[in-house]
């Protein structure tokens, strides 16, 4: 059974630092790639950032030079370090994988930027 388990999220000021963890079980981790979504109220969810199987990292353009995302295979988790914040990143903060068959998602994890 595939578990995502996020956390991290707080309150923070515009111009801060967050970093959101997922500890993810159930799959054979090093093989996945982990990817980073997030969704504000009355907003789809988007896409933030990917870590592929190798590691390499990929960001949507609204989060490039801000946030970095990384992952200790050894500990099965996905990290999120967010910095320089902005009000717009608010949002609830979700992790996730896949397979052939569907998507897997984490609980999510609020992050709350006020100006």
């Amino acid at each position: 059974q595939v578990q995502l388990v996020e956390s991290g999220g707080g309150l923070v000021q515009a111009g801060g630092s967050l970093r959101l963890s997922c500890a993810a079980s159930g799959i054979i981790f090093s093989l996945n790639a982990m990817g980073w979504y997030r969704q504000a109220p009355g907003k789809q969810r988007e896409w933030v950032a990917t870590a592929t199987r190798g590691g390499r990292p990929n960001y949507a353009d609204s989060v490039k030079g801000r946030f970095t995302v990384s992952r200790d295979n050894a500990k099965n988790l996905v990290y999120l370090q967010m910095n320089s914040l902005k009000p717009e990143d608010t949002a609830v903060y979700y992790c996730n994988t896949g397979d052939v068959l569907r998507d897997y998602w984490g609980q999510g994890t609020q992050v709350t930027v006020s100006s």
